[in-house]
């Protein structure tokens, strides 16, 4: 442990954001997280992990406390001030501002605020870039107390191999001059984060860009290098693969496909159950519709020759390309037999006598003439 203490990273700690948010929206009463400052990994004290474990990371943490930085818990005031500044900033729509604030100041504020979201797609994607944004200024506002030199991974912009070598090279002092390079802009991003900028993001001043599709690319990160972990400490490593998407705002649940699987039976899955059935629907009448776009033959009296080839189907499979259509989608009533060729004929020949119009003749009667 000695040598461990005598040794002193020679960059800013290279850490990732989407972990540390994690880390702050999930530690709570039950869950303690913790930073190391000499390498950047997080440590989780996970309370299903046998007490033999648990007793081993205490002591660890005891006798290394200024390594060590536990991440503070998010408290019932902090949530609410996220909820309450979302709604008051990013929420037009009156009705659904009032429905929020009413769903806030009630009990389970947080899980069933993210329920309503997650119903709501117009109100989803505003909350996630504003939960992103305050959290960022949060955990920057954090470092910065605790007096830590870092750069967040996705910020660098030095390639994932060099960055590695970095790494790799965390506590030698000579070293190539490619591992110097990136050395001296990871320290010079770290500078950035001590900045008024960090903490008040100005907009961008000038003509906006050009509106163009939106590209979603998941960041590629390197691989986790550390050095000077403990046997005690690393069965408590807390390096999930996380995305941008994967990190909720929820403490009961670690990712967001849990948080979806659990909204099963919101009326959002139902409406979406909904819209695919009718679309499965519309589906099938436009295929109908080619179909018989398609189908030479078919003019005014299509009713009557599409129950003619149906007559005739069983006679002469083959003949036309209307009695093979009119085979898979005319309707059929159930508990029906298919009616013979002379009683189609004679339903025809009632049809057509229907259609024309018999008018009884006015007979007019002569007028009788007085008789006097």
């Amino acid at each position: 442990m000695a040598e461990q203490k005598q040794q002193v990273a020679q960059n800013p700690l290279i850490l990732r954001f989407h972990r540390l948010m994690d880390a702050f929206a999930k530690s709570d009463d039950e869950r303690d997280f913790y930073l190391d400052t000499i390498e950047g990994f997080l440590v989780f004290a996970d309370l299903d992990k046998s007490l033999e474990e648990l007793d081993r990371l205490e002591k660890d943490l005891q006798e290394n406390h200024e390594r060590y930085r536990l991440i503070p818990k998010m408290t019932f005031y902090e949530t609410k001030k996220f909820m309450e500044g979302f709604v008051n900033e990013k929420v037009y729509d009156i009705d659904t501002k009032e429905k929020l604030l009413d769903i806030i100041g009630s009990k389970e504020a947080r899980e069933n605020f993210l329920e309503f979201i997650y119903d709501h797609l117009t109100e989803l994607e505003k909350w996630q870039q504003y939960y992103h944004e305050r959290s960022r200024i949060r955990i920057i506002e954090w470092l910065r107390q605790e007096e830590i030199r870092f750069a967040f991974e996705e910020d660098i912009d030095v390639p994932n191999p060099v960055l590695e070598k970095v790494k790799h090279h965390l506590f030698d002092v000579k070293v190539p001059k490619d591992v110097q390079a990136a050395r001296d802009a990871i320290t010079t991003k770290s500078k950035t984060y001590y900045s008024n900028e960090a903490l008040n993001p100005r907009p961008k001043r000038g003509r906006p860009p050009k509106q163009a599709q939106k590209v979603e690319l998941e960041p590629e990160y390197t691989i986790d290098i550390y050095k000077t972990v403990s046997s005690s400490v690393r069965p408590f490593l807390f390096n999930p693969d996380f995305t941008s998407t994967a990190v909720t705002f929820s403490a009961k649940f670690d990712t967001e496909a849990q948080l979806i699987a659990s909204l099963r039976g919101s009326s959002r899955v139902k409406i979406d159950t909904k819209l695919e059935a009718l679309s499965q629907r519309l589906e099938s009448l436009r295929h109908l519709s080619d179909r018989l776009k398609t189908t030479t033959g078919l003019g005014i009296e299509s009713e009557e020759k599409m129950i003619q080839a149906v007559s005739q189907q069983s006679e002469e499979p083959e003949k036309g390309k209307i009695s093979s259509i009119a085979k898979g989608f005319l309707p059929k009533k159930k508990g029906q037999l298919p009616k013979e060729k002379e009683e189609i004929q004679e339903m025809l020949q009632k049809k057509r006598k229907a259609g024309i119009k018999q008018v009884t003749p006015i007979k007019r009667g002569r007028k009788k003439k007085d008789e006097e």
